[in-house]
């Protein structure tokens, strides 16, 4: 009974949450079922021949920091939440505006395009070279046709805002974007017992070495934080669904603090702190699924918004071994779901 008074009681900060943003609806909580209508871009992206160092050199020209290559689907559940939700924030809107031009790429389009180091091919084909294994996904190109930031996934306004003061103001120049983003959290910091925790974690010590013997299932470490609205979401959200909680039965599971100094055995065999590890790891996001081979091998990363849908594909793909035959997690949903 306290256990589930306890979840309950964690889906009230949804609205706290979405009156201090500003926002009439909580950015996190959404179905991610396939659309029936094809996604709108904001009027505003730019009407792009797709040759991107010509679009870089016109951004230059007006002043502004770089471009931003949009990588979406039409049907996205989460590049909706892009368009509908941050992309409606006026300051979001203005401040990308000023200091980018946004160009859209489809993820699946035959299509042509001249990517920043002056190669031609597919759109299709960029995003699989560009690893865009979840959408929406966006890169920041500055000025030099260099790569600013890299995002995977959907991430809530506040996220999202970080991200472009971290590239317009030049921030990516002298530390990681998991760094910059911690500073700015910094008086945000919680203990590892205020987090909420599964049946399927494995206890500590957290041994997870598999450089010298294998495991025998694949791994999945939970980095997450205490007072973590999005952490919330995912324990009484997906977490709660019996189709997930039967999977992860198949996996070893760990849950590990991004602020601890808990000590933790890699599974490359190096001692460190689960501070270090996120740290080293470059996770920026809570909570951040990461999961590795039974031989110790990261295979695939979660560290954006995740729900039901996406995770039950993500764990299949890692359960059924899918990235043996195909690295790129698009396609082989794309197949599985074609069969």
């Amino acid at each position: 009974m306290y256990r589930l008074l306890t979840l309950l009681l964690l889906l009230l900060p949804a609205l706290a949450w979405s009156a201090a943003d500003g926002d009439d609806e909580d950015p996190l909580v959404f179905e991610d079922v396939p659309l029936k209508e094809m996604i709108q871009h904001p009027d505003w992206f730019k009407e792009s021949f797709l040759d991107l160092p010509e679009d870089l050199d016109e951004a230059i020209q007006n002043g502004k920091k770089g471009i931003i290559v949009y990588f979406g689907q039409k049907r996205c559940p989460y590049c909706r939440q892009l368009m509908e939700i941050n992309f409606k924030q006026p300051d979001i809107v203005k401040y990308t505006r000023d200091n980018f031009d946004v160009i859209a790429i489809d993820i699946w389009s035959p299509e042509e395009v001249t990517t920043p180091d002056g190669q031609t091919m597919s759109q299709r084909d960029y995003a699989l070279k560009m690893g865009t294994n979840f959408t929406p996904s966006l890169i920041f190109y500055d000025k030099d046709g260099r790569i600013a930031l890299r995002l995977r996934g959907y991430y809530p306004p506040y996220q999202f805002r970080a991200a472009l003061e971290y590239v317009a103001g030049g921030h990516y120049k002298r530390e990681p974007f998991n760094v910059y983003l911690a500073r700015g959290d910094s008086t945000l910091r919680f203990e590892a017992e205020d987090m909420v925790e599964e049946d399927f974690f494995l206890p500590p010590p957290h041994y997870l070495d598999r450089s010298h013997f294998p495991g025998e299932r694949p791994l999945a470490v939970f980095f997450e934080q205490g007072n973590c609205h999005a952490c919330d979401i995912l324990h009484t959200g997906p977490l709660r669904q019996p189709a997930i909680i039967n999977l992860f039965k198949k996996f070893d599971s760990v849950q590990l603090n991004i602020y601890s100094d808990e000590p933790v055995v890699t599974p490359d065999g190096r001692k460190t702190t689960a501070r270090e590890w996120a740290k080293d790891l470059g996770i920026f996001y809570a909570p951040t699924l990461v999961f590795f081979d039974e031989n110790g091998k990261e295979i695939i990363r979660v560290d954006s918004v995740v729900h039901f849908f996406r995770l039950r594909n993500v764990l299949n793909y890692v359960l059924n071994k899918g990235y043996l035959s195909h690295p790129s997690f698009q396609l082989w949903r794309t197949e599985e779901r074609n069969r």
